[in-house]
């Protein structure tokens, strides 16, 4: 064989660089986010936890705290997609991994993670997997704009989507505009199976386009990104006091002095709308996400190993833990009850009599949950920074 005829071998792209503050800060979050499914499948309760003139401070607590998960753990995909792209050759494969990638998660929310969710119920269940999927799929066209374009388009969107009326009811010419913003809705797909819409698409993609968008600022010196992601979490939060204290705009629940005292008047200025998520209920969360990631920019430590390796592998992370979550509520309740009860969508006029709520069983079994997750969170963590198989980044 001449040389003439051997074949160069083809550019080795290399890996993204990861910043290990967004794996720890993504780690804490689906750790935070585990305790908000333990309890709604392990200790729901007659009152609904954001109800300051019912709830508890500690049952409040247990539910406003897993507020944070969801727009941080959209935020810092959008800039893990910028940083992905920092290492592919043409934004061309940038947007076709976004489409496809998109597509993949809206598949595994409808086929897969309802089925997990709502055994016992005809239902499809469309959550934050979903409004990802569909940011991801929009961002593939949307990351041909200019970058200025882009973050004005997306920040004005988030600062003005307030504005939009909600669609109630909601009309089955009405569905797909209500699927892009309204608040959570339910509609027949068939005679027996239903679809309920919790995260809407609109204010998710903006909030993945605004992560993306503020990307370059990881690519720069770790103390200027720190100051600016300071500047810019203190901003939020200075936003989200002066526009709340107003009672005026950027939240559909004003808050009030509560009869119960003046703990409970500082739980109701701190409860925000999260369906769809209100200006100020973004402003409060990615403030206090931007100043975690400033804080944690050289993370170290035995916590912060565990919480990269969440971070790491965040879907597969989320997969195992609502199956390991749903499967074990499916064992306790049949032992318990004599019957499995699906305590996350059951109504409570048919919960069984014996059934007593207790956020210290919630508590325990979270922290069993997480325990249980972190040896094959581990194990995946190694394997995928061993191999590299193309189907690895869709999971």
């Amino acid at each position: 064989m001449s040389p003439d005829s051997v074949q160069p071998s083809p550019p080795v792209v290399p890996r993204p660089a990861r910043v290990f503050s967004i794996d720890v800060v993504r780690g804490l979050v689906m750790v935070v986010m585990a305790l908000d499914h333990v309890r709604e499948f392990w200790s729901p309760t007659p009152v609904r936890p954001e109800d300051v003139s019912q709830a508890s401070g500690l049952l409040f607590f247990t539910r406003w705290v897993t507020h944070f998960c969801a727009p941080t753990f959209v935020f810092l995909a959008g800039i893990s997609i910028f940083l992905y792209q920092q290492k592919q050759p043409s934004r061309a494969r940038v947007s076709w991994f976004l489409l496809t990638r998109g597509l993949w998660l809206i598949g595994l929310e409808v086929l897969v993670i309802s089925f997990v969710l709502t055994w016992g119920y005809q239902l499809i269940l469309l959550q934050v997997i979903w409004a990802t999927g569909w940011g991801m799929v929009l961002l593939a066209g949307l990351l041909w704009l200019p970058r200025w374009l882009l973050s004005t388009l997306a920040l004005g969107f988030l600062a003005l989507h307030n504005l939009l009326p909600a669609l109630q009811p909601t009309t089955p010419a009405a569905v797909g505009l209500a699927l892009l913003h309204n608040a959570p809705f339910a509609f027949p797909l068939s005679p027996a199976t239903s679809v309920l819409a919790a995260y809407t698409i609109g204010p998710w993609a903006a909030v993945l386009a605004a992560g993306y968008c503020l990307g370059p600022w990881f690519v720069l010196p770790a103390p200027l990104r720190n100051r600016q992601l300071r500047l810019a979490g203190a901003g939020l939060l200075g936003l989200f006091v002066g526009l709340r204290a107003l009672n005026s705009y950027g939240d559909s629940a004003p808050w009030g002095v509560q009869e119960r005292g003046m703990v409970y008047s500082v739980l109701s200025f701190l409860n925000v709308t999260k369906y769809p998520p209100s200006l100020l209920f973004l402003s409060l969360t990615l403030g206090v996400a931007l100043l975690v990631l400033a804080s944690l920019s050289e993370p170290k430590g035995r916590v912060a190993a565990v919480l990269r390796t969440f971070g790491q592998v965040p879907f597969f992370y989320y997969l195992l833990h609502l199956l390991l979550i749903s499967v074990s509520a499916y064992c306790w309740t049949q032992l318990a009850f004599g019957q499995p009860v699906n305590f996350g969508f059951t109504d409570r006029a048919n919960w069984p009599a014996s059934y007593q709520p207790s956020l210290l069983r919630a508590y325990v079994v979270w922290f069993g949950v997480v325990a249980l997750l972190y040896l094959p969170c581990r194990w995946y963590q190694t394997y995928k920074q061993q191999h590299r198989h193309w189907w690895l980044s869709y999971l």
